[in-house]
């Protein structure tokens, strides 16, 4: 990359040109964030994640316009029409928008009514007309009679057509429109004729109008959601006399017949060409930042998802509730390994089957030494909770309500298919629910992330770049959290650093062929696991209880030999350097600082020797829901309840307080204080107290407020 943009790019992440000139060239290397951000702090100035992902996006920004730049170039060339000064112009536009004003008149286009007066030959009279001197226009308009052009109108009309589509394709007069809409852009909308009743979840936005720039991202998606199911029209305009009044500034230079015709085509260039392509780029701008703005709230509530506290390993019973068709038990190990699956039916009208089912209950609990059971959280959960407490086990067993959300999703899909060809949809999805209270985020990463249900207006936004920032998200997690090589599926092992399907795949295949991985060297015998691929992923690879304690840490192979002087120093080996706090006390890291190792290094790595291998995911803890609240019937103003934030957006965050519908918390009644972000408040996952302040049975909708609660 041409290294005249670093300064641009750290000038407008607010960092050090050093950091983004070294972060693009481990970028094009072919370094991962993840990798990046952890082991090459030295080089980027310890940089997170979220600002080396901020230097990839402008990094492809200019890559993108240095391709465009030449592509321009070359079709001018090719057309002969790329003279020393217009190449010079494109050369020196530092945009996408001001290298395609350039290019504009040269563009390729459909015919227009320009186009087809200079067929007739109304160029020259256009040329005349836009010099505005005192002549006899229509005296010289004559000139320019023929078949087509019968009359002097005819003629003068072709002619301002020129002048029109002059004006639209002119840089300056561009801008000049540009910075009206940028400052007084007022978005409108109208409800399409006949389309009242239909649109009726649109109401709101029927006769509508707010300025562009002030306007939220979730109302702008929702506008052009209505806009695009034919709803509403949408106009986004300004004031048409301030826009005369700049382009008859940059145009009109007199008082005379010419002058005039010019200061008529100027209105028309603006009205039928100008405004409209202004119009368009703006819609598609706003429409970009409520797209960004969409996804980073989609990413923000992703990430706490998939970081929700794990329970651990431990012996799950899983039910996915269900009336008529009954209950679909699963028992797993604590490796989350399927061992035997059962249908019960405690909701049978038939008076056996609730004895039966507590009886098939008890027995698998005991058979397989079940610790916890897990229950989805849809239909007939509340009913297959109560039914649970009926059963009397021989020993404690702790009850939780799991979310479920894209559960059916994954149970249908290629993977559920490959992990369970014999089995059907229901027991894979009773499988997702127990493997969710085990560890949520080995599970959630078999799952499309918009079928998770933390996002909004998903469908409408940029689906390439929703689709990247998701995966992006996905891999973080994975990578921070770090996965045992010996265990991980290969749907978790494709999202570390460096892997990949195929060597996630070979892996699987290596562990099945060997048998288990005894140390992260072994890594290097995988099939197509070469140099950079070990060097970007070991670090996140974690082998337990193998040859050596560091291959359980994050401290990455390339270090180890540091880890190895330090214990030679203090006279100890690994193992009692890593389980020993006190001896760890006595390293001074300044002294193993050379050209290779930094302090950020040394650094990270300490912290791995006092807690090798942790986790970062917080503790495990459980939400209890009210047992009398069934539905919204149940509710009444004023209630205090505990519930669990399923998703945050830019106007609050709807909470599930246990029964079918969340309820809503708006930004407005987060906290006793003013709150900019709701995010600054609440996380996807969060146990939270709310009150009940609003209650709407026939819509459905429930207000709560978290004010004076948390």
């Amino acid at each position: 990359m041409d290294e005249k943009y670093f300064k641009k790019i750290a000038q407008k992440l607010g960092i050090q040109e050093y950091q983004v000139k070294n972060t693009i060239g481990l970028l094009e290397y072919g370094a991962t964030i993840p990798f990046i951000s952890r082991y090459r702090k030295e080089m980027t100035g310890s940089l997170d994640e979220v600002q080396i992902g901020d230097i990839q996006i402008e990094m492809n920004k200019y890559v993108e316009l240095e391709q465009r730049r030449e592509y321009i170039l070359k079709t001018l060339e090719e057309k002969e029409k790329l003279t020393p000064e217009l190449k010079s112009k494109l050369e020196k536009a530092e945009t996408i928008i001001e290298l395609e004003d350039i290019y504009l008149p040269y563009k390729e286009k459909k015919k227009t009514r320009a186009t087809k007066a200079k067929e007739f030959g109304l160029e020259p009279l256009a040329d005349k007309i836009l010099k505005q001197k005192q002549i006899d226009l229509q005296l010289f308009a004559e000139g320019f009679l023929h078949e087509d052009v019968p009359t002097v109108e005819d003629a003068l009309k072709g002619a301002r057509d020129i002048i029109a589509e002059k004006v639209s394709e002119d840089t300056f007069a561009r801008n000049a429109i540009r910075y009206l809409f940028e400052k007084e852009a007022v978005l409108a909308t109208k409800v399409s004729k006949g389309k009242e009743e239909e649109g009726t979840k649109y109401q709101d936005y029927f006769n509508w109008a707010e300025d562009l720039r002030k306007m939220p991202s979730h109302r702008l998606l929702a506008v052009l959601r209505a806009e695009n199911e034919k709803i509403i029209k949408v106009d986004v305009s300004i004031e048409k006399e301030n826009a005369y009044y700049k382009l008859n500034r940059l145009f009109v230079h007199g008082e005379n017949e010419c002058s005039n015709q010019v200061k008529m085509a100027v209105e028309d260039g603006y009205n039928r060409l100008l405004k409209p392509s202004i119009e368009n780029e703006f819609k598609s701008l706003a429409k970009e930042k409520a797209d960004e703005e969409a996804i980073r709230v989609f990413v923000e509530n992703l990430r706490n998802l998939l970081l929700a506290p794990p329970l651990g390993k431990h012996r799950v019973l899983a039910i996915d509730p269900g009336f008529r068709t009954g209950c679909k038990v699963v028992t797993l190990d604590e490796q989350a390994n399927l061992l035997f699956n059962a249908t019960v039916y405690p909701f049978s009208k038939e008076p056996d089957d609730l004895l039966k089912s507590i009886k098939t209950i008890s027995n698998l609990v005991e058979q397989y030494k079940i610790d916890v059971i897990a229950i989805g959280n849809g239909t007939a959960s509340f009913e297959t909770e109560k039914f649970i407490k009926k059963v009397r086990f021989n020993r404690d067993l702790n009850v939780y309500v799991v979310d479920e959300s894209g559960a059916s999703i994954y149970s249908a899909s290629k993977i559920a298919r490959e992990e369970f060809p014999n089995y059907d949809v229901t027991v894979r999805g009773a499988v997702s629910i127990g493997r969710r209270l085990i560890d949520p985020l080995s599970e959630l990463v078999k799952i499309d992330p918009k079928s998770i249900g933390v996002g909004q207006y998903q469908h409408d936004v940029d689906q390439n770049k929703l689709k990247t920032s998701l995966d992006m998200t996905v891999e973080s997690c994975v990578n921070l959290v770090g996965v045992d090589v010996n265990t991980a599926s290969k749907y978790l092992l494709t999202y570390i650093s460096g892997l990949g399907p195929k060597l996630a795949e070979n892996i699987l295949e290596y562990r099945k062929e060997k048998g288990r991985i005894k140390n992260r060297k072994e890594l290097q015998k995988v099939k197509l696991m070469g140099p950079k691929a070990y060097e970007q992923s070991a670090g996140f690879l974690r082998v337990l209880d193998g040859d050596n304690p560091l291959d359980a840490s994050a401290v990455h192979p390339e270090s180890y030999k540091v880890v190895e002087k330090m214990a030679k120093d203090l006279g100890v080996d690994i193992e009692t350097l890593i389980s020993d706090k006190t001896i760890q006390n006595k390293i001074s890291i300044t002294s193993y600082i050379d050209e290779k190792v930094g302090k950020e290094t040394l650094t990270d790595i300490m912290l791995e020797l006092a807690k090798p291998g942790r986790d970062p995911r917080q503790k495990f803890e459980s939400v209890v829901f009210d047992e009398m609240i069934r539905s919204i019937d149940d509710l009444h103003e004023g209630m205090i309840l505990t519930g669990i934030v399923k998703n945050v957006t830019n106007f609050g965050a709807f909470v599930d307080i246990g029964i079918k519908e969340n309820g809503l918390v708006h930004i407005s009644e987060l906290a006793d204080k003013f709150v900019k972000n709701p995010a600054d408040v609440v996380k996807v996952h969060q146990s939270v107290k709310v009150k009940v302040v609003v209650i709407d049975v026939n819509r459905k909708r429930i207000g709560l407020s978290m004010k004076g609660l948390n």
